[in-house]
């Protein structure tokens, strides 16, 4: 075994660095990733985990703070000690500076819990970086895969690899914990991206749903042209020309993405909206005309965290969520993203000055709006925005076991579980179009619960044996898009990271492929390291945030 590594912060090193080795290889320092490098450390190897950002935590340090649970009981291990530490700092008098810990309140905690599930963002990050420090884990920020050659296998195991800046990195066993898949897909492991046709798994929450599609919705009768009932005018921007297609058919389209939002109504804390560079009225007519048509509410949801801040999500009809804008994410290059990424924050930054000021939204709502900001003392460095996209889904890996329908719904069972999920089947919309009406209509919305938690199959995790043998990937696991859509939260993905960096720890062990390792065992090590694999069998609401 390798000897153990000293925790370091690297940042991209010249193309004539020398090559790096550890026993396992974490690309992607999201909370999948932290928790499976903390994990091998833990176990008594060398772990090395690439975070192509700035940033330790993805989503949960990037203002998902109201932390999407579904049943608390499912979560265990590596998680619970997130959540446990999470709860340990705002213990302290100190952590309180905006509010006393007694006017806070959350839906999401229980009386008597030592675990908190409501947090600010650099609350999450610090927890983090904590973490991999204790552990020791060698942490290398600012290095990106070289997407066209990064990839070297031998055979089919990974033999390295390669970043843009010419570093590269060799392991036993390497761990692709990105929200995009980069690395799986650079080893040449099969994957989907889009929605699939229920027929494909026989599902009936799969597809194109229009008949589903009344959450989050337009209101009737909203004209979708530039020229109100002149086709010939062309439509506003972000409405699709195209009709969505029969229902239950399948495409390429992913849910919309947002940033989650970390706001603040505490005046010396508040960073007011301000109308952005290249703003373009028109990318807003829509949400002006669904005002008109008798929208009245305040088209967001900020869910409160202590000190008087928020995480704020997409609701209703023309939200955060941008709709029609991220499909070309999943497989795109560097200068593909960061045009989705700018274009993404140019469109939310449009639309919260919109709200907040222009005058055919409700006084109503401009009031509301005007109360809020972004918070000065989170993501500073882009005054307030999170530097994370909330990329919802992007590549799926298609394993040996693909994830659908009938396992959360416990039709099918998992015989060989490493973590559970507790959510109910959520898919934000995917397409606003043209309805045989004239009318602009958003589709794709699903929220479906009502089960009880399931468990995760190992096999989900693992590529196919002939395309590669010392992989694994916890986030873009192998998943339908509607079972993708309750296993996708934050808590799963970080029992997902520790089950996936137990199972490479064993592989190494045991000289054989990840495909190929003792799951009694490995079982065995997960119950005793507090991971949680099966259910009381309880049911749920299907709660969806």
């Amino acid at each position: 075994m390798l000897h153990r590594l000293l925790c370091s912060w690297l940042l991209c090193v010249p193309a004539a660095a020398a090559q790096e080795t550890a026993d396992v290889v974490i690309y992607g320092g999201t909370s999948a990733g932290v928790v499976a490098a903390v994990q091998v450390q833990r176990m008594g190897q060398t772990a090395c985990l690439i975070e192509p950002g700035q940033h330790l935590g993805g989503l949960t340090s990037g203002g998902l703070g109201a932390t999407d649970i579904g049943n608390k009981q499912a979560i265990g291990g590596l998680a619970r000690e997130f959540y446990h530490r999470i709860w340990q700092h705002y213990q302290a008098p100190a952590a309180w500076t905006f509010q006393r810990a007694d006017e806070y309140r959350s839906e999401r905690q229980a009386a008597g819990e030592a675990t908190m599930w409501t947090f600010e963002p650099h609350v999450a990050e610090r927890i983090f970086e904590a973490m991999v420090r204790e552990a020791g884990v060698r942490v290398v920020l600012g290095q990106r895969l070289d997407l066209h050659h990064g990839v070297v296998k031998q055979g089919t195991r990974i033999a390295e690899i390669r970043m843009e800046c010419g570093a590269s990195y060799r392991a036993a066993c390497f761990i692709d914990a990105t929200y995009e898949g980069d690395l799986l897909a650079g080893a040449g492991v099969t994957f989907h991206v889009g929605r699939e046709a229920n027929s494909v798994y026989g599902e009936t929450l799969n597809g194109v749903q229009t008949a589903r599609a009344v959450h989050h919705q337009l209101h009737e009768g909203v004209d979708p042209y530039v020229i109100p009932g002149d086709p010939a005018s062309g439509l506003l921007p972000g409405v699709l020309p195209d009709p969505p297609g029969p229902d239950g058919t399948g495409d390429h389209r992913v849910q919309a993405y947002c940033f989650r939002m970390c706001n603040t109504d505490v005046p010396e804390n508040r960073l007011p909206f301000e109308k952005p560079d290249g703003y373009d009225p028109l990318r807003y007519e829509l949400l002006l005309r669904n005002f008109e048509a008798g929208e009245t509410r305040a088209p967001w949801h900020p869910t409160p965290m202590p000190n008087r801040k928020t995480d704020t999500n997409n609701n209703y009809g023309f939200s955060t969520d941008n709709i029609n804008m991220n499909y070309q994410w999943a497989t795109g290059d560097y200068a593909v993203r960061e045009q989705i990424f700018a274009e993404h924050l140019q469109y939310q930054q449009g639309l919260l000055w919109t709200l907040a000021n222009h005058p055919r939204v409700p006084e109503a709502v401009r009031q509301e709006f005007r109360r809020w900001g972004n918070c000065r003392d989170e993501f500073p460095e882009h005054q307030g925005w999170s530097h994370q996209l909330y990329v919802r889904e992007a590549r799926r890996m298609v394993a040996d076991c693909v994830m659908t329908q009938h396992h959360c719904q416990g039709t099918q069972v998992a015989e060989d579980p490493v973590g559970m999920a507790a959510y109910g089947m959520d898919s934000h919309h995917t397409q606003r179009y043209v309805d045989a009406q004239g009318h602009a209509r958003n589709e794709g919305d699903v929220q479906v619960g009502g089960f009880a938690p399931y468990p995760i199959a190992y096999r989900a995790l693992v590529p196919r044996a002939g395309e590669c043998t010392n992989l694994l990937v916890p986030v873009c696991l192998s998943a339908s898009h509607i079972a993708y859509g309750s296993i996708r939260m934050e808590p799963v993905f970080m029992v997902l990271g520790q089950s996936a960096a137990t199972a490479a720890c064993h592989a190494i062990d045991q000289q054989v492929a990840v495909q190929e390792i003792d799951l009694p065992h490995l079982r065995q090590r997960l119950l005793a390291d507090g991971q949680v694999l099966s259910s009381s069998g309880d049911r749920l609401p299907g709660k969806v945030e």
